[in-house]
């Protein structure tokens, strides 16, 4: 196995959370602490913890729970979208697209969770 940067999971993961902090530099100043401080931080602790997961993946308990921390992330994710996309920060292409994004990502961990041994 090589790095996690090959990973198509990480490579997803990685470009919704820059296609997301790109959009949100955009949102209006009086959301910096919530809705774009909260989108940024979740999409981003989808990549780190598939990283801490891979790292760890010796130990396929660690990885499995580190996979689950990816999922709830992504998930929330998903939910501040909808925020963004209800508050009309975003267009309904812009949502369609980051959401199409996520639901792969999360596909890739659901398979990743379900096929661990292909991994350690």
């Amino acid at each position: 196995m090589g790095k996690v940067q090959e990973l198509y999971a990480y490579q997803k993961g990685f470009k919704l959370s820059m296609m997301i902090f790109r959009r949100t530099r955009k949102f209006p100043v009086e959301e910096k602490y919530s809705l774009t401080d909260q989108i940024r931080r979740s999409s981003r602790s989808v990549v780190v913890n598939l990283a801490e997961a891979y790292r760890r993946r010796r130990t396929q308990r660690y990885f499995e729970a580190k996979l689950n921390d990816c999922e709830t992330e992504l998930c929330e994710t998903q939910v501040w979208l909808e925020f963004a996309f209800a508050c009309e920060y975003v267009t309904q292409k812009e949502f369609d697209e980051y959401f199409k994004l996520a639901e792969e990502v999360g596909s890739l961990l659901r398979y990743m969770a379900q096929n661990p041994k292909k991994f350690l």
